[in-house]
């Protein structure tokens, strides 16, 4: 990634977190985390990964209204950070921290030297 997508990336980061906060107003949108941004080299197309917190179900409703928020989201960016283009934003869930924190818990239950908990599907 070049030094121009990288902060542009950040910027977009920025600027859809305080949409988040200030303009966003959709009451299905829980707890969430902007984890990261990803700019395509063309500058048209923006992946932007986020955490969520709470039930699964919680976090589909909060998947689903940031997908229809898009547009909007698209447009803001378009016009906060004055692009050329306006950039397709799509949003994807970030379960990073999930898995972080289930390799904690097996960890720390081998260090008591409990036994580990059976994978999910087994």
């Amino acid at each position: 990634m070049s030094t121009r997508t990288e902060r542009l990336s950040d910027l977009v980061r920025e600027e859809i977190s305080r949409l988040l906060l200030r303009e966003i107003k959709d009451p299905r949108i829980g707890f969430v985390t902007i984890t990261g941004a990803s700019v395509s080299p063309d500058l048209h197309h923006v992946k932007v990964f986020v955490s969520v917190l709470g039930e699964e179900a919680a976090r589909e409703d909060s998947i689903l209204a940031l997908r229809s928020a898009s547009g909007f989201v698209q447009r803001a960016l378009f016009r906060n950070l004055r692009l050329k283009h306006s950039p397709v934003v799509t949003f994807h869930l970030d379960d990073s921290m999930e898995r972080g924190e289930r390799i904690e818990r097996v960890l720390r239950q081998i260090r008591e030297g409990g036994e580990t908990p059976p994978e999910e599907g087994e």
